[in-house]
């Protein structure tokens, strides 16, 4: 199957590389946590995360530091260059989250950073059936993502039952805060059906 790309990879005017990390780095300069995905990811103890739609590897980078063996994939090969360049040592693949076969599971596969709604129109499906394949045994899918941005939170609950998921656990923030209908962010922990 040919890839459509994704509605990151066709946005003009928006920051890739180290002008995306520009961000991220003067957070933490002022004290902040950029961290919140890498500790909530924690929770679930994996030893093995696919950080798909890894970007800049920030999260992927942070998880290899706390021991987690981590690969990421991204689309971007800008963003990949600067994860690369940051994290030499993990494993970085350039591919398209509905096509990647990685010939492995993992405990968790992870997709912070809005990466569902960048995926191109159509293939949320076909890129969480994908993600899928890729959850080990007892593994989960953890995905953040903002509300009212063209891919509704009511589809995506929709393909991951349609995938085999069922939900654990959902959040209206990386740190743990409650969610409730109306909110703009979700975070939703999913596992294969057993």
């Amino acid at each position: 199957m040919t890839s459509p790309g994704s509605r990151w990879s066709a946005a003009t005017g928006v920051q890739r590389g180290a002008d995306y990390d520009a961000r991220w780095v003067a957070l933490e300069a002022s004290g902040q946590s950029i961290h919140g995905e890498a500790d909530f990811i924690g929770r679930y103890h994996p030893q093995t995360v696919l950080d798909a739609g890894c970007g800049t590897g920030r999260v992927a980078a942070e998880l290899a530091t706390r021991g987690v063996e981590v690969v990421g994939v991204d689309l971007d090969p800008q963003m990949l260059a600067q994860a690369r360049a940051k994290a030499p040592h993990l494993s970085w693949i350039e591919a398209d989250l509905m096509t990647v076969a990685l010939g492995r599971t993992f405990d968790v596969v992870a997709m912070p950073g809005n990466v569902m709604i960048f995926v191109h129109p159509g293939t949320e499906v076909a890129v969480v059936e994908n993600m899928v394949s890729h959850v080990g045994e007892g593994g989960l899918l953890i995905a953040g993502f903002q509300l009212g941005r063209g891919y509704a939170l009511r589809e995506y609950d929709e393909h991951c039952t349609a995938c085999g998921l069922e939900r654990v656990e959902r959040f209206a923030t990386w740190d743990g805060a409650p969610f409730r209908d109306g909110g703009d962010y979700a975070v939703s922990v999913h596992r294969v059906r057993g």
